[in-house]
């Protein structure tokens, strides 16, 4: 049998769990834990809206370069909004100072726990893997960069009936730009199995380092190993600058080839010999998919039981309705205990104390639904237009991206051509000498001059060809060049919009925080007011047959505190029952 004292260590084992946050969050369990934050699933307390809240770790909080990074972890996620990255509702920092982010709950499975039972079919890797890519490119195109790809960072879920639907997290060392203020020169972030060669030398990040996550990624998924394994940090740091990888299929031989190839690519130690960009690397692998059989990710998958079911939903809040019933059946319980007696004077306060929290709360109520209703909207329309701009970056970016690989194919034509013209140049000088020297010598060779004619007039032609491909190299580069300036304009005219938007967001969810402590005092109070009047009813005979339908009411299941086995009779855990009175409901 549990005893009381097991009950209250097992209660209070996390000392966060029921704690309120920025007067809104009621943290109820702790699902995870990351490199610099613990994440909560969490319940606001104004609106029927599961969340998960990162809290910067407490090890963690004087660190100010990493609450720098968190606060940009938010900003980054948001601006670049894409189906494929976790969606962000809020960020701040509470009255003591501890930086929280709140993020869409999500049930699902870790990469990681999939790549643990070995290699994946080709059509799902590559599915999964175009799937983060597309995610990848618009981050890139909006100056983003995760810098801490992983499997643990890829959440595997499903979406209007569709399996393996991606997610990408933790963007907790994204940076929309480098600022030397935030982290030591030289500083090394991330996990090393999965950093690229520059990133081990202490380099910043670039979008090609995540590309090389990608390989490192794809190459799990194809042989079920991570190409470069040690046990000792430093050492593994070494094997990503300069050793090559193992070719997947020495380890599989069943690995298809090109996405061996596409693996090796993303792979380089050199940024500039993998892919120019996450646009190529996803035309490569949208070309690949069309080799591919159809897949099957959105279909069902049998009789097999989801890998992360989503955990049991937490007890809804109460309602201005409920909070009014409650002290009607308390009424009716002080009417019959006190019958023809005086009433308590502590019954009657706390009795009218009840009545006046539910006229009370029913107000603020109707207030924070519509301030709520207002927020939603302005959210609504912020993702609306982020996401507008974000495809149109999108597509300019597509754009520059072939325009510059063409311009590339071009330069490689005009050195070609280059050197040829060199040689064809230096063979009619060489001829040209020869023939003037046959006229100086005084005798007369027809065929010198013209082997000289000749090689002047292939020189001139591959000069002519040396041209067409500078001019078009030059053309593509002024075309690309455009492009670039528009995604700028783009990306500054997101920059603005963005900045307004928090403001009016910041104005707005600054109220219903006003309106959540307003509330969470209520809620003091009424669970005071019950408390007292449970203690002086609970033994009454006259309430005895009232008494199991309040406490149904009150009590959560299993909850030990209104059976009275923590010490007082009649006491209530106030972080488990009377919710504050509030929206709960979408409108």
């Amino acid at each position: 049998m549990t005893t009381t004292a097991e009950r209250r260590q097992k209660h209070t084992k996390d000392p966060l769990l029921g704690k309120v946050v920025a007067g809104r969050y009621r943290l109820e369990a702790q699902i995870g834990e990351g490199g610099m934050g613990l994440v909560y699933r969490a319940r606001h307390v104004l609106i029927d809206r599961i969340v998960a809240i990162k809290l910067i770790r407490p090890d963690l909080r004087a660190e100010t370069h990493l609450r720098a990074w968190m606060l940009r972890e938010a900003k980054a996620a948001n601006r670049v909004d894409h189906a494929h990255i976790i969606d962000i509702y809020d960020i701040g920092e509470t009255d003591e100072g501890e930086l929280y982010l709140v993020m869409e709950y999500l049930a699902g499975s870790p990469l990681s726990a999939e790549l643990s039972s070995g290699p994946m079919p080709i059509t799902r890797s590559i599915d999964i893997l175009e799937q983060m890519c597309a995610a990848l490119a618009r981050a890139h195109d909006l100056g983003v960069v995760h810098r801490d790809l992983k499997s643990d960072n890829i959440l595997l879920t499903e979406r209007g009936g569709r399996k393996d639907f991606v997610k990408i997290l933790d963007f907790g060392l994204a940076a929309l730009k480098r600022d030397a203020r935030l982290a030591p020169k030289g500083a090394v972030f991330g996990t090393p199995e999965y950093m690229a060669p520059e990133q081990t030398r202490g380099d910043d990040a670039t979008p090609s380092s995540d590309l090389y996550a990608l390989g490192v990624l794809l190459y799990e998924m194809l042989t079920g190993q991570l190409p470069f394994r040690s046990s000792d940090r430093d050492a593994l740091l070494k094997m990503q600058q300069s050793q090559l990888p193992q070719r997947p299929r020495e380890i599989r031989p069943d690995a298809n080839p090109r996405a061996e190839e596409i693996a090796l690519k993303l792979l380089e130690k050199n940024a500039s010999d993998r892919y120019r960009d996450a646009h190529h690397l996803q035309d490569d692998l949208k070309r690949l998919q069309r080799t591919l059989p159809s897949s099957a990710a959105w279909e069902e998958k049998g009789n097999a039981a989801p890998a992360s079911p989503p955990p049991a939903p937490a007890p809804q809040s109460a309602n201005v309705t409920e909070w009014a019933n409650r002290a009607s059946q308390f009424t009716r319980m002080v009417s019959r205990a006190y019958s023809g007696r005086e009433t308590p004077g502590d019954v009657l306060t706390s009795l009218k104390a009840s009545w006046d929290l539910a006229a009370r709360a029913s107000r603020l109520e109707g207030e924070v639904s519509s301030l709520t209703r207002k927020l939603d909207a302005l959210e609504r329309r912020g993702r609306a237009l982020r996401a507008e701009i974000g495809r149109k970056v999108e597509e300019l970016a597509q754009e520059e991206s072939r325009t510059l690989r063409e311009a590339s194919a071009h330069g490689e034509d005009e050195r070609r051509a280059e050197s040829e013209h060199s040689v064809l140049g230096h063979t009619a000088n060489g001829a040209r000498l020869e023939a003037d020297s046959s006229l100086t010598s005084g005798r007369f060779e027809s065929g010198l001059f013209e082997r000289a004619g000749a090689a002047a007039a292939t020189a001139q032609c591959k000069r002519e060809e040396l041209g067409r491909y500078r001019s078009r190299r030059e053309d593509k580069e002024r075309s690309a060049s455009g492009l670039r300036r528009q995604i700028e304009q783009l990306r500054t005219q997101l920059t603005r919009y963005a900045e307004a938007l928090e403001e009016d967001l910041t104005r707005g969810r600054t109220l219903v925080a006003e309106r959540a402590r307003e509330a969470l005092n209520f809620e003091r109070d009424f669970h005071h007011a019950c408390t007292t009047l449970l203690a002086h009813l609970r033994d009454k005979p006259e309430c005895r047959d009232l008494l199991p339908e309040l406490l149904a009411d009150l009590r959560m299941p299993g909850d030990p505190a209104l059976n009275g086995e923590d010490g007082a009779p009649g006491a209530v855990d106030s972080q488990r029952m009377h919710r504050a009175p509030a929206a709960n409901r979408r409108d």
